[in-house]
Parts: structure tokens; C-alpha cells; sequence
């Protein structure tokens, strides 16, 4: 049954077009037929008539008119365009009336995926670069966002990313007992709050209820505290309940008990690196990687890879890149671009570009070369960050792979990484916009990696806030109904000025315009060389028609 109404809508999807040809083709017949009961040619004459006794002043406001709709309509386009990244009349006909003219679904986007790997993996390979990651390095939103609110008067968080991180809470700490238990009841209201004041106060209830309740430590960690020593003191107060709790034979310790306390671990290990006491977090950090080897989602190598990098040992990065940047582990900014600093930072000293384009790149100064392409092509918004020629803002509490929210991540916490080593930026200036040299153009399929999404635009605007230019990889072109407005705003503006400046000529233009439509050209020439015109533009009048009119 199913199969017959698919058939049957795909049958009526292909006679759409053919049924509106044939409805327009009698629409015209039964006008052809009908033309002297509906006085087609009397209704002719009266407008002809109608035109010639109307004023240049209805000209003017004519074309005025018109221009000034059709200049809303394009200041309201690129103000979507610029917001949205489309065009709002585009977006009305594919959403509403392609569908009513039998359209269906471009699924070719499956089709091209398969074709450049044989199957089907490869598009869903593309998918899941489209989610939302948790950004291993977020900053604490009570000692570091807040102070930017206060000293800025912006907001450096959306309501969307901040959400994201509730249901993150939500999911990650509360309890798998089949009876909940009374404070996380409250904890779970508490993450949910959207004020910050309101989850404060709960997690003050929820403390109250059980004194060791981790999870209510650290939200107050995160929020409550105003400097970073406050709240490593809250970490460590949480993280001592959490083993307490782990410990406890009132409720069985479950995993996401365990999630709490990998999570408090962990930040305290950021506290420390923040602190200046690196080597105790690469420590904490190391003995959490190998405590938890399974928790490889939490990305915590990439909090190890920075404050390597803070610590200069470079052999210990190599080491952990050549464990992580496998083909069968999924790529991160970080990933790519710290293997590129390495293979840059051994050659980057002594580079010159004049010196290498006498002489050729050597196999040094190529794989480093080759490895800033790579990171490129992963990730394009990162090079404008780290060459400072876009303003850095804070980063949001989470990413997505391959967008301008994970170049704002990686960049603002590896700049200082990047000017340390010298000559690094030199090198990542001279090369990096090759990579769009080796690209296929359009995008069609990658060329280390698989093609880039096309999703992270519409991602990065909820992940970003408002204030920020969000960066856009490939650059769109402007849309057609933008270049359309744009033009017929133009087109009346001129008209609507020749009109006020010249009315006689243009009234006259009009009426030989309107009349080599309706007549024939024979009647047409009479007509206009008969036209009373005035003597100072009769010349011009004539030239122009003959020019314009008269020339096949």
C-alpha cells in the first residue's frame, strides 16, 4: 500500500509542470476566444487613453514609490542574510512553495557523499562533525565570564550554550538510583534555573538536605566564586564528598558518581594550571588519563597538550600527539595545529620566503609546510585568530569541530604557544592560504579531510555571541534576490531622478515605449516621428529612439 502512494505522488510530483502548462494554454485560449464578448480592444483603447491624460508628477511618485519598497525589501534581505546566512524569499520558496508545486527533497546530498567513498559511511561521517562538542578548556563562568560581564557589560554566553552545559550537568552528575535522592532532586531544578542567582540558592538547599552533596560544590565552584583560588577550595571540598559519597554503603556508587568525581579532577587540574602550578596539573592530569583510560570522550589530552606546551616540553607533546592524532580518532583544532607549531617551530627560525623561493623548500621546511595545510583544511577560521587579524573574544563553553567556536577556543588559549616559537606565525603567514589552492573547488569532496560541513555556520551563530563577526567557511555569494533588489532599487532611483528632473522627456518616452508595445512597428514609427516633442530635446529624442528602437 505503501509502495502504490509513493508511486502515486511521485506520478503527480512529474504532471505538475505539464498540468500548468496546459491550464496557462487555455487560460490564453479562452482570452483569444472571448476577446469580443469581454471588449478586450475597447478596454485597450481606455488605458491607452488613461496613460496619456496622466501627469509627470505620477511618474515621479511612481517610481519613488517603487524605489523606496524595493529598498526595504533589500536592506531587509541582507540584514537576514548577514544574521542567517540566506536569503528570506529563497528560504519562503523552498520551505512553503516548492512543496506545494509537487518539489520534493534534495537528497542528492547523500549521493554526493557516496560517490567519493563508494558508500554511505562517509555521509554519516559528515554528520557527526556537526555536533556540539563540550569544550575541554571552558573557563569558570563565576571567576572569569562574570568579570568580563561586569568590567564589558556583555553577555560572552548564549542562552543556547549555556543550556547545553545544564543538560551536560544534568546527565553527567545526577545519580542512576532507582530512588532518587533528595538533593539531587533539588540539583536537578537547580541546573535547569536560568538564573544564576536562582541556582545558587538551590544548590544552598541541596546542601543543606546531605552536607556532602558534590554536585552542589561544584556548581558553586563554577558560579559563586569570583576567583580562581575560591574555587579550587570548592572543588576540593567536593571532591572529598564525592569519595565519601563513592565510599558510602547508603547508596550504591554508580557512574555517573564517578563522572562527578573525574569532572572535579579534572578541574582542579585546570585550577592549578591557571595558578602557575603546571607540573602539578600535568600530574593530575596524566594520573587522570591513566585512572580513567575509557573517558577518552572528556578530551582531557588536550588540556594536557597546553600546559605541556605552557612547560615547553616538547618531546612530551610529541609523544601525546603520536598516541592521539591517529587516522581513527576523530580530529580536533588542537590536534592539527599543535602537530603543525612542532614541525614549524624546527624550521621556522631561519625561514625567508625569498631565500625558499630561490632555492626550493627543503623536506624540513616541506612537512612543516604540509602540516600547517593539513590543519588549514581541518579548521580555516584558525589562522585569522593566531595572525591577529580578527579580535579574539572569550571562549564558549562548547565547540564544534571545524567551526569559528572551536578557532576561537584553540586560538585564545595557543596564541602565546604560537609567538613563543619563533618565527612560527611567519611561516603559518606565508603558507596557510595555499591550502585553498589544493582544496577541489566547489567543495565537493576534501582533500586530507572529508568535505567541509555545511552545517557549522547556523551552529557557530548559537554558540557565539551576538557582538561577534562570526567566521564563514566557504565565503557565500550574495544571494539572487539581494543582486535583484539591489538592482531594481536602482533602476526606479534613476527613474523615479530622470522623471523629476526631465518630466516632458519622459513622459514622452513612456508613451512611445507603451505604444511599440501595443502597435505594430509600422504604426509605431508613424506615431513617433508625429510625436510632439519639445524643440530643445527633439534631436536627442530622435537619436535616442532611433538607437534604441529602430536597431535589431
Amino acid at each position: 500500500m505503501e509502495s502504490v502512494g509513493t508511486k502515486l505522488k511521485s506520478w503527480l510530483c512529474w504532471s505538475w509542470t505539464y498540468i500548468c502548462a496546459l491550464w496557462f494554454a487555455m487560460v490564453l485560449t479562452m482570452v483569444y476566444v472571448l476577446r469580443s464578448p469581454l471588449k478586450l480592444q475597447e478596454t485597450v483603447n481606455a488605458a491607452s487613453v488613461f496613460l496619456n491624460t496622466l501627469t509627470p508628477k505620477f511618474y515621479v511618485a511612481l517610481t519613488g514609490t517603487s524605489s523606496l519598497i524595493s529598498g526595504l525589501i533589500l536592506i531587509f534581505e541582507w540584514w537576514y542574510f548577514r544574521k542567517y546566512g540566506t536569503s528570506f524569499i529563497e528560504q519562503v520558496s523552498v520551505s512553503h512553495l516548492r512543496p506545494l508545486l509537487g518539489g520534493v527533497e534534495n537528497s542528492s546530498s547523500v549521493g554526493l557523499f557516496s560517490s567519493v567513498n563508494g558508500d554511505t559511511d562517509c555521509y554519516f561521517l559528515f554528520l557527526s562533525e556537526c555536533k556540539v562538542w563540550r569544550n575541554p578548556l571552558n573557563l569558570f563562568r563565576g571567576a572569569e565570564y562574570s568579570r568580563y560581564t561586569w568590567v564589558t557589560g556583555k553577555e560572552p554566553l548564549t542562552y543556547y550554550d549555556m543550556n547545553l552545559s545544564a543538560q551536560d550537568h544534568q546527565t553527567f552528575f545526577l545519580g542512576d538510583t532507582q530512588q532518587l535522592r533528595p538533593e539531587d532532586s533539588v540539583m536537578q531544578k537547580a541546573w535547569r534555573e536560568r538564573n544564576p542567582q536562582a541556582r545558587i540558592r538551590a544548590a544552598y538547599q541541596a546542601i543543606e538536605l546531605n552536607r556532602e552533596c558534590a554536585a552542589a560544590y561544584v556548581l558553586l565552584a563554577e558560579e559563586e566564586a569570583t576567583t580562581i583560588t575560591e574555587a579550587e577550595r570548592l572543588f576540593k571540598q567536593a571532591l572529598k564528598s564525592g569519595r565519601k559519597l563513592s565510599h558510602c554503603h547508603t547508596y550504591i556508587a554508580t557512574g555517573k558518581d564517578t563522572n562527578l568525581v573525574v569532572y572535579i579532577k579534572r578541574r582542579l587540574a585546570m585550577c592549578a594550571r591557571k595558578l602557575g602550578r603546571i607540573k602539578e596539573a600535568v600530574k593530575m592530569m596524566r594520573d587522570l588519563m591513566k585512572e580513567f583510560p575509557l573517558l577518552g570522550m572528556l578530551n582531557i589530552h588536550e588540556n594536557l597538550l597546553e600546559a605541556l606546551l605552557e612547560l615547553q616540553a616538547y618531546a612530551d607533546v610529541q609523544a601525546v600527539l603520536a598516541k592521539y592524532d591517529d587516522i581513527s580518532l576523530p580530529k580536533s583544532a588542537t590536534i592539527c595545529y599543535t602537530s603543525a607549531l612542532l614541525k614549524a617551530r624546527a624550521v621556522s627560525d631561519k625561514f625567508s620566503p625569498e631565500a625558499a623561493s630561490r632555492r626550493g623548500l627543503s623536506t624540513a621546511e616541506m612537512n612543516a609546510v604540509e602540516a600547517i595545510h593539513r590543519a588549514v583544511e581541518f579548521n580555516p577560521h584558525v589562522p585569522k585568530y593566531l595572525l591577529e587579524m580578527k579580535s579574539l573574544i572569550l571562549p564558549p563553553e562548547h565547540i564544534l569541530k571545524r567551526g569559528d567556536s572551536e578557532a576561537v577556543a584553540y586560538a585564545f588559549f595557543h596564541l602565546q604557544h604560537w609567538k613563543r616559537a619563533e618565527g612560527a606565525l611567519n611561516l603559518l603567514h606565508c603558507t596557510w592560504e595555499g591550502t585553498f589552492r589544493i582544496i577541489p573547488y566547489p567543495l565537493e569532496k576534501g582533500h586530507l579531510f572529508y568535505p567541509y560541513p555545511g552545517c557549522t555556520e547556523t551552529a557557530d551563530r548559537e554558540l557565539l555571541p551576538s557582538f561577534h563577526e562570526v567566521s564563514v567557511y566557504p565565503k557565500k555569494e550574495l544571494p539572487f534576490f539581494i543582486l535583484f533588489t539591489a538592482g531594481l532599487c536602482s533602476f526606479c532611483a534613476m527613474l523615479a531622478m530622470l522623471t523629476h528632473q526631465f518630466p516632458e522627456l519622459m513622459g514622452v518616452f513612456v508613451k512611445a515605449v507603451s505604444i511599440c508595445i501595443v502597435l505594430p512597428q509600422d504604426a509605431c514609427s508613424s506615431v513617433l516621428l508625429t510625436a510632439r516633442v519639445p524643440n530643445k530635446f527633439k534631436i536627442s529624442l530622435n537619436d535616442f529612439i532611433f538607437c534604441y528602437l529602430y536597431i535589431d
